[in-house]
C-alpha cells in the first residue's frame, strides 16, 4: 500500500506535539497532522491515512495501547511508533505484543524521529 508523506503525532501535550512537528517538517516533505486524545486521533487516522502514527502511550481517555489495538483492527498494515517516559517497560511490552512498529523512549532525539520517518515510508511495499 502506497501511502502519502502523513503523519499522525498523537498525544496530549502541546509542547510534543509541537516539538515533533518541527522535528518532522524539518526531516523532509511530510504532512502532519495532530491529535491531542486517542477518540481525535481515531477519527483522524480513518479520515486521513497517514503513513505513520507517532502514539503516546499516556493519554487521558483511550490511552495509547488502546489506540493502538483499534487502529490494527481498522488497519492491519498501520505503521505506528509508540512514545513512551522512561519506566513504562509493561506498557512497551504491551505495545509491542498489539503490533506496534517500534518504540521510542522520551525523552528522545531528532535522529530517533528522523529514522522513524525512514522506516515508516521506505517500507511502503508493505
Amino acid at each position: 500500500m502506497n501511502r502519502e508523506k502523513i503523519v499522525l503525532v498523537v498525544d496530549d501535550a502541546v509542547f510534543m506535539r509541537n516539538m515533533l512537528r518541527r522535528v518532522i517538517e524539518g526531516a523532509g516533505d511530510y504532512t502532519v497532522i495532530e491529535a491531542q486524545d486517542g477518540d481525535t486521533a481515531l477519527r483522524l487516522y480513518g479520515e486521513k491515512n497517514p503513513g505513520l502514527v507517532l502514539l503516546d502511550i499516556s493519554m487521558p481517555g483511550p490511552n495509547g495501547i488502546e489506540v493502538l489495538k483499534k487502529l490494527k483492527k481498522q488497519d492491519k498494515d498501520a505503521f505506528i511508533i509508540m512514545c513512551s517516559a522512561i519506566g513504562q517497560d509493561k506498557m512497551i511490552l504491551d505495545a509491542v505484543q498489539n503490533g506496534a512498529s517500534d518504540f521510542i523512549i522520551k525523552p528522545f532525539q531528532p535522529a530517533q524521529i528522523t529514522a522513524a520517518l525512514e522506516k515508516a515510508f521506505q517500507t511502503d511495499a508493505r
